[in-house]
Formats: structure tokens, C-alpha cells, sequence
């Protein structure tokens, strides 16, 4: 094959790149020698991740709860991904954000959908046996989804609604931490003691919440809409962009999570208990938590009738 003046100019800006680093380029182009071609499978690591999946029961239907748990995930991490995009971006130009904005909502709108893969996708007689085997662990127990929240919004508007009034900007870091709204699913308010729910999820993780609470508190999704110029935030497709995916998160989401719980822990009677043994419901329901991540841009009578 002819040395083309368009592969001599490729190879010029090769040069220029590895100057740039202070690296060799007859190295580098030695060793694309002998590099193997790139198959799809070792890109995608195909064979690792088809491996993640262990079950720790006996029951065909474990592995189809494991599976879809393990696509949340990766769909956490994708919104994360362009979480921590835009918030980093000091100045983010309207377009951008709405960009940004938009992906992360088709995330969280094909994760509201797909509910009914887990609600119509077991048999609860199988269901009820393997989730004994799980206990005590739970999907509350998703470090992801809390660093979602966090970037999200104000802590303010992640404290348990009967303790707000109490808490403002000032409070320290550690003290809003035991009032987030989750406190709920297993701390006792009137002893403070916590389950070992609580206890082991906050062992893994409280360190990275702290840290991520004091780096988002003045860079969170909210906080950068309102960056953007006041027309814009007036703007009534990127208002209603903001309200989609404030009810997609925080009722959308929450139903078709709460829904299918409540399919399996209700199939027997009296085993009303989430694996984790939380109170789910109270956890759960939007009406009694009211958690809303851009409370501005509701009329109170929403917010009044916020998960009915």
C-alpha cells in the first residue's frame, strides 16, 4: 500500500502528540507491531461480566434478581457519570446542560420502565425462599443511587421531613447525615439505635457520603440550573425537564420499586418485612417522606399532594 501525503501527515501529528509527553514515537509505533486487533469481547470484557453473576441459592429465579440489580447499577453508574460531567463544569452554558440533563433522565425513565421485568419476572413462591437466603441485605443498600441523590439536590430537601425545620446550611455534615430521609428505614428515633442494616451499610460507605455531601452542596444539579441565565431557567421545556426527572426519581421510580415489593412481601400473609427488615413503606412512599429535589419549581398545592 502507497505511503499516502494523508498517512504522512497522520504520522506527523503522531510525532507531535508523543513530543508533547515527552515520549518516543518510533516506540510507540513498534509497538502497534504487535498489538492485537481489538474484538469486541475484550472491549466489552464480555466474560467477566457475564461471570458477576453468583447465586446463592439453589432457585432459577435468583439469578434473573441478581441480573436485573446488576443493570441498576450500571445505569447508576452511567448517570453518575454524567453527574459528575456537569457539576464539575464550572459555568455550564444552557445547551450543555440541557444535554446533560437529557441523558440523565432517559437513564432514570428506562429504570422506571423496566420494573416489570422483577415484578412479572418471578415466581413469588420462589421469590420468598431466596430472599430469606439474602437477608440481611438490601436494595437500600445501593451506595450509587445515594451519591445520585446527593448530586441531585440540596442536602435540605434529602432530611427527613419531621426533622427540617431544624436544620439549615450551617448544620455540620455529620448531623444532617443521621437525619437523611433513609434513617428512616432503620434507626430507632426514639433510642437511636440502628439496625444492622444501618450499621453495615454505613460502615462501607459513610466516609465516601460525607465526602460527597460537603463536594455537592454548592455544585449539585440544582445548584447549576441555577447558573444558567434567569430567561433560561424560565424556560418552560427545561422547567418541564426538570420536573420529569424530579418525579421520575422520586415517584416514578419509587412506585414501580414500591409496587414490586409489594407484590412479593404481601403474597403471604403477615410477611410484610423487607429483606433488609426496614419499614419499608414509611421508607418508601413518597407521601410520607415528601422528597423533592427542586421544591421551587412546584406550586405548593403539588407539594402538598406530592405522592398521592
Amino acid at each position: 500500500m502507497e505511503i499516502t501525503p494523508k498517512i504522512h501527515e497522520q504520522l506527523d501529528q503522531l510525532n507531535d502528540k508523543f513530543v508533547a509527553i515527552n515520549q518516543n514515537t518510533s516506540t510507540h509505533l513498534e509497538g502497534l507491531l504487535w498489538a492485537k486487533p481489538i474484538t469486541y469481547w475484550d472491549y466489552i470484557q464480555t466474560d467477566a461480566l457475564l461471570n458477576l453473576q453468583i447465586q446463592r441459592t439453589t432457585l432459577p429465579d435468583e439469578m434473573v434478581f441478581v441480573m436485573y440489580h446488576q443493570v441498576n447499577e450500571l445505569l447508576f453508574k452511567m448517570i453518575l457519570w454524567e453527574m459528575n460531567q456537569l457539576c464539575h463544569t464550572e459555568q455550564p452554558t444552557t445547551a450543555y446542560f440541557t444535554e446533560k440533563l437529557g441523558r440523565i433522565s432517559r437513564y432514570f425513565d428506562m429504570l422506571t420502565t423496566s420494573f416489570d421485568i422483577m415484578k412479572d419476572g418471578m415466581e413469588p413462591e420462589q421469590y420468598l425462599k431466596f430472599r430469606n437466603t439474602l437477608t440481611p441485605a438490601s436494595g437500600f443498600q445501593s451506595a450509587q443511587y445515594r451519591l445520585i441523590e446527593f448530586s441531585s439536590t440540596d442536602l435540605i430537601n434529602l432530611i427527613d421531613n419531621r426533622f427540617r425545620a431544624t436544620i439549615d446550611r450551617n448544620t455540620p455534615y455529620e448531623h444532617a447525615f443521621e437525619h437523611l430521609y433513609w434513617q428512616a428505614a432503620g434507626k430507632d428515633y426514639q433510642t437511636g439505635e440502628k439496625s444492622y442494616l444501618i450499621l453495615e451499610f454505613e460502615r462501607k460507605y459513610k466516609k465516601t457520603f460525607l465526602e460527597y455531601m460537603e463536594e455537592y452542596n454548592t455544585i449539585n444539579l440544582w445548584r447549576k440550573f441555577k447558573q444558567l441565565p434567569e430567561a433560561d431557567q424560565k424556560n418552560p421545556e427545561l422547567v418541564a425537564a426538570m420536573r420529569h426527572y424530579d418525579v421520575t426519581v422520586n415517584i416514578t421510580w419509587v412506585m414501580g420499586h414500591f409496587n414490586a415489593a409489594k407484590k412479593y412481601i404481601e403474597s403471604v400473609p403477615g410477611n410484610h418485612e423487607a429483606t433488609g427488615g426496614s419499614d419499608w413503606k414509611k421508607y418508601m412512599l413518597p407521601k410520607y417522606q415528601k422528597r423533592i429535589f427542586f421544591p421551587e419549581l412546584w406550586t405548593k398545592e403539588e407539594l402538598d399532594n406530592w405522592g398521592e
